[in-house]
């Protein structure tokens, strides 16, 4: 069995490598041929199409009734992206951040994370009982107002960057030498290949956990957050080596916001989630480290090697408290 799981994870890979270099190629060439920037490409497209696995994942865990697993997925996820995804692009290559994404993506995100963490943190803070709490105890609820809430500042985001692609078209005397209905054939198959290959990995490295005796708390705050962010990963790196950064700075960050206002949306939506004391905690660092970040993408308007590699050992330091808490 564990060979079988073993085997299973390397195939997986090679799926979500492949499905991303086929992503980002019908990505790049699909804006040239709409003559919109790459940046609102990997905003948009990519960012959709990299963040179905933590709709997947969230949207059954809501009708499933497994609530903390909605709530938990997109932090984790955020996490992921925001340390792992960017800080190993730019350890690969520095990676200049579009001044619009500066000026419009980033505070949007920030809000979206602040605006999660007050509307679950407040009502436990001001209880007065929720310092007293263990990690794992409820400490309140995510309403469907707040969802809707999500979903509407999300149509109204997505609204607004089809208005401006429309206003602000890109002139490209080359063109683009591809066909539309390849660039639509190589983003389907790309969405394929990521989106089974991301599943396979959360399947075997699950199986592999367990059989290595890890909880399922751990799991969950680990394996299952990695894996749905994978393509993210596999995306932005191969965007990052194929010189489309503004796709890879893009991606993360849009998916970031997809995470927020539309996977958290739609799941609180469906079904109030509920949240323990730890998934408020990570909320508040999220939090932080999207200031952290932002920073660094402000100093300079590219996030330079050493950012990176600050980011990568902040990732690991979240994770080691994830760990030992």
């Amino acid at each position: 069995m564990i060979v079988f799981n073993v085997v299973l994870l390397a195939v997986a890979f090679v799926a979500l490598v492949k499905g991303a270099d086929f992503f980002v190629d019908g990505s790049s060439a699909l804006a040239r041929i709409l003559k919109v920037p790459g940046v609102v490409i990997g905003l948009t497209v990519v960012a959709l199409g990299t963040s179905l696995p933590e709709l997947a994942v969230s949207t059954t865990a809501a009708i499933q009734g497994a609530n903390e697993i909605a709530l938990s997925n997109v932090v984790g996820s955020n996490f992921f992206n925001l340390l792992v995804v960017l800080g190993l692009c730019a350890v690969i290559h520095p990676v200049p951040v579009d001044a619009v994404i500066l000026r419009r993506d980033f505070p949007l995100s920030f809000a979206a994370t602040v605006g999660v963490l007050l509307a679950v943190a407040l009502p436990a803070v001001t209880g007065g009982s929720f310092f007293t709490l263990g990690m794992e105890e409820n400490a309140g609820l995510v309403f469907r107002a707040v969802g809707i809430t999500l979903l509407v500042v999300f149509a109204a985001y997505i609204g607004y960057l089809i208005f401006d692609a429309r206003r602000n078209k890109v002139e490209d005397d080359e063109g683009s030498s591809m066909p539309l209905w390849k660039c639509l054939v190589l983003l389907v198959i790309g969405v394929v290949l990521i989106i089974a290959g991301g599943k396979a990995v959360v399947y075997s490295a699950r199986n592999i956990a367990r059989f290595f005796g890890m909880s399922e708390t751990l799991i969950g705050l680990t394996i299952v957050a990695i894996g749905t962010s994978l393509p993210e990963l596999v995306t932005s790196i191969v965007a990052a080596r194929k010189g489309e950064v503004s796709l890879a700075v893009g991606n993360v960050v849009g998916s970031n916001i997809f995470n927020l206002l539309f996977i958290l949306g739609v799941s609180t939506s469906i079904h109030p989630v509920s949240v323990n004391a730890a998934s408020i905690y990570d909320l508040a660092i999220l939090t932080a480290v999207s200031v952290l970040v932002w920073i660094f993408s402000l100093t300079g308007r590219k996030v330079v090697r050493i950012e990176g590699c600050i980011m990568l050992l902040c990732y690991l330091a979240a994770t080691a408290f994830a760990i030992v808490r």
